[in-house]
């Protein structure tokens, strides 16, 4: 696909017909610049057929932010992922913002801690802004209990640390707030459920602000040995924070921020730490960050993959729209030209930053639009979701389950024939919690410093079968989708 590079500011939508990059736009005056969508997607989304039951599952150990650093909840635990440590002992591993790692036993119930990067000498720092930056994401090698193997006993963590206390691939001189590392592990024995063994940094880059740090670590489990895509590990970017995209980094192919980026962490390229893929879709042009996969993106702090190697991206928007993209190589996703399937206005003169806006009926924009959407009427921040591929819940086959991070609602879409630019319907999932159907946020909701009521701080989970989980900070539970009885 033909993808742009660094779009200029001045060629942004509603301006000049001439534009190289927007050809065949109407030049408008300035009394025909477009008005602001007051509500961009008026279709509400309606609770769907399905009802699904919530069974307690663990419940993590209480800890304590390193401070208050603009803190958005006095959370319990800040547990923000649960997946399969894939060895195929069924021990779930479960992260904690605050640094901890902890090993989750489905079958007795017992939680063990695994890792604390409190502990090591890797400049470890949650203090910027607790709920947004500390130990934000972690993976397993395919080949961690496999002994002999290059990838035996790694797995990777990806944290905040404190500005300066190493040398950044990127944006060294752009690190104000603090910077994101990506860091190896290697334990002596994969079997053991306390880690013992050794660390070494793979990957850093400088943030400016505080929030849209990197997010999730994860190896395509669709890749087989010997495939162009076995052992590559991807993570994901947000714009570098503030609002807005300030520093314009989602539209760059320079700087890696506002992207899904991929890397070979057992392999080593032109003085790096990692290796550079071959068939990264950028790597043959001049100037641009080899380890981009995907650009385009504001905040993309979570993706997944379904069996068949497709990735459902979400990516939390600003004021007004909140996305499902699919994931494809070297796509742009338009932000922040784009929220969601409308203009933002940014950069464009008469236009209002912070409304979204109607495209132009004849915008040619080489953008990859979104598969789902709603707006800020529904939800506040989109957060994890997962392709159903377990076996319990028959009614969730076929269907991509997300989470709204904020509100707590549980949305699905079909994930036959979804189509880029043509927002699939979204329901509402239905949950039944101690015999009675409720909303998840009279359940686990806790107060919110944003703004007034309750705050959810829903993320979700999967184990190696394929079902679902539910993790919120207010209470540090770990709750599990199951059949209503």
């Amino acid at each position: 696909m033909n993808v742009p590079k660094r779009l200029p500011r001045a060629s942004l939508p509603f301006l000049i017909a001439s534009c190289s990059v927007f050809p065949g736009l109407a030049v408008k005056a300035q009394d025909e610049l477009p008005p602001p969508l007051t509500d961009p997607i008026p279709q509400k989304i309606e609770k769907g057929e399905i009802v699904v039951g919530v069974m307690d599952r663990f419940q993590l150990p209480r800890t304590r932010d390193a401070r208050n650093g603009g803190s958005a909840t006095d959370a319990f635990a800040r547990i923000q992922y649960l997946k399969p440590v894939g060895d195929g002992s069924g021990r779930l591993a479960i992260c904690d913002l605050r640094g901890q790692l902890y090993l989750a036993n489905p079958k007795d119930g017992s939680v063990q801690l695994y890792l604390d990067h409190n502990a090591f000498p890797i400049a470890f720092d949650a203090s910027m802004m607790p709920n947004e930056t500390g130990f934000l994401g972690f993976a397993f090698h395919p080949e961690f209990s496999e002994m002999g193997k290059a990838g035996y006993g790694k797995f990777y963590t990806a944290i905040s640390a404190t500005s300066g206390s190493g040398d950044p691939d990127y944006l060294k001189g752009d690190a104000a707030s603090h910077e994101s590392v990506i860091v190896e592990w290697t334990a002596d024995n994969p079997a053991a459920d306390t880690f013992e063994g050794a660390h070494r940094e793979v990957f850093r880059i400088g943030q400016f602000a505080p929030n849209h740090s990197i997010g999730t670590l994860a190896f395509n489990p669709a890749a087989k040995p010997g495939t162009a895509d076995y052992g590559n590990l991807y993570f994901c970017l947000g714009d570098g924070g503030s609002a807005f995209d300030p520093k314009d980094y989602g539209q760059s192919q320079q700087s890696p921020q506002g992207a899904i980026l991929r890397i070979n962490p057992l392999q080593r390229s032109a003085g790096r730490a990692y290796g550079i893929p071959e068939d990264n879709p950028f790597v043959a042009h001049s100037g641009a960050a080899p380890e981009i996969w995907v650009y385009g993106l504001r905040h993309p702090q979570h993706f997944s993959w379904d069996k068949s190697g497709r990735m459902f991206i979400s990516d939390i928007g600003q004021n007004q729209v909140e996305e499902v993209n699919l994931g494809v190589s070297g796509a742009n996703y338009g932000w922040r030209l784009r929220e969601g399937t409308f203009s933002t206005g940014s950069g464009v003169p008469g236009l209002t930053v912070g409304p979204v806006y109607d495209l132009p009926p004849r915008d040619s924009q080489n953008f990859t639009d979104p598969v789902a959407q709603y707006d800020h009427d529904e939800g506040r921040a989109i957060g994890s979701g997962y392709a159903y591929e377990g076996t319990r819940i028959e009614a969730l086959k076929g269907k991509f389950i997300f989470a709204d991070i904020v509100l707590g609602r549980l949305f699905y879409i079909e994930t036959d024939n979804l189509q880029p630019g043509k927002p699939t319907e979204i329901r509402e999932l239905r949950v039944v919690v101690q015999g009675e159907e409720q909303d998840l946020i009279d359940v686990v909701g806790y107060p919110n410093t944003y703004r007034p009521g309750p705050r959810a701080d829903l993320r979700m989970g999967v184990d190696e079968s394929g079902e679902l989980y539910l993790l919120s900070k207010g209470d540090g539970r770990v709750r599990q989708l199951v059949p209503v009885n």
